[in-house]
């Protein structure tokens, strides 16, 4: 298959081949938006895959892409070595079937008839679009937040399937102030009466965004700073911060619906994989290399939740490299060119297996 940097669509279950999912129900049909870069190798063993996050897309590397400081020539996953390959998630809203698809029986859109999702359903098509693509084994499989949780998932189920998971920013169980936060953002769009409902959208997305930085982040960026010279007084948006957080609400309606915000959401509410009965069990008959990275500053995904990953796989006498990144700029800093962070994934990659 040649490199792309353009979107392509791949038809990967079909009524004759449809997809089984972990929850009972089927999808006879599911279409997956990708996107390559760099170049496949003879033997396929140069493949890396790239899990986005809630939010995230296709289109991870080049001009516009959500990690082009991470992925591309020379960077820290360097396209001139490795072939990358990144999908938008199954229920998401760029290109791959989700809520806002049509239901082949009805000849409408699913809407909430979609059924509900499970981590392992994103990790059935990942390795159906790698089947696709000629890759039946990674090198590696990268992703952030919901992207390392699809990660965390992939390698305790099909280990055989890849050589390194690169855990990042991400978490094995949500606490209760985490699934609230979903809750709340999951409540603003479904108490919304309008169709489509881009008020509770836009405040679903105010307030996450609240939650992906931190407080000296928001500090540093905006402090108390009016939006104007001075001060106007009422309930309009006065300081700078509200200006901020309303542009980011209006901004996300042009590119995200928000049923795929309700089902993807509650995908991570569900998550818990080490509570599954010998959840290590297939990892430990085909051991996996691990890297996990937290920040310093994240508050949504703590160290304390990717300690929790650490502690579980080394108790599986696994072999895994963890990494505590300092930075100011909380949750989002997976997505930040920051240099150690940069640094610790190309060594990682690097490495001997």
């Amino acid at each position: 298959m040649p490199p792309s940097t353009q979107t392509r669509f791949a038809t990967l279950f079909t009524p004759e081949n449809p997809l089984q999912m972990a929850g009972g129900s089927r999808l006879d049909e599911v279409v997956v938006a990708y996107e390559t870069y760099g170049t496949l190798n003879a033997e396929a063993s140069n493949a890396i895959y790239i899990c986005h996050a809630l939010t995230g897309d296709a289109h991870a590397a080049g001009e516009g892409g959500w990690w082009s400081n991470l992925i591309g020539p020379g960077l820290a996953i360097d396209t001139d070595r490795w072939f990358v390959v990144c999908s938008n998630i199954l229920g998401g809203c760029q290109g791959t079937t989700g809520p806002t698809s049509t239901n082949p029986a009805t000849g409408e859109p699913w809407g909430l008839d979609f059924p509900l999702l499970d981590m392992s359903d994103f990790v059935t098509v990942h390795l159906a679009l790698g089947h696709e693509l000629g890759v039946e084994h990674w090198a590696a499989i990268v992703g952030g937040s919901l992207g390392g949780m699809q990660v965390l998932e992939w390698s305790l189920r099909h280990p055989e399937t890849l050589d390194r998971a690169v855990v990042i920013a991400a978490s094995s169980r949500l606490t209760a102030q985490n699934i609230g936060f979903s809750a709340v953002g999951r409540q603003a769009i479904l108490r919304d009466p309008a169709s489509p409902p881009d008020s509770g959208l836009a405040t679903a997305r105010m307030m996450a965004h609240i939650t992906y930085l931190s407080e000296d982040a928001f500090e540093e960026k905006f402090g108390r700073t009016f939006q104007q010279e001075h001060s106007v007084g009422g309930f309009g948006v006065d300081f700078a911060v509200e200006s901020y957080l309303q542009y980011q609400g209006n901004k996300f309606l042009t590119r995200f619906d928000a049923l795929s915000y309700l089902y993807l959401t509650r995908v991570m509410d569900y998550f818990d994989p080490f509570s599954r009965h010998e959840s290590l069990a297939a990892v430990q008959a085909c051991p996996v290399r691990y890297l996990v990275v937290s920040f310093d500053s994240d508050w949504r995904f703590s160290t304390a939740h990717s300690r929790r990953i650490v502690r579980q796989l080394e108790q599986a006498r696994l072999p895994v490299t963890f990494r505590e990144i300092s930075s100011v700029w909380g949750h989002d800093s997976f997505l930040l060119d920051i240099p150690e962070y940069h640094d610790t994934i190309r060594a990682f990659l690097g490495a001997e297996r």
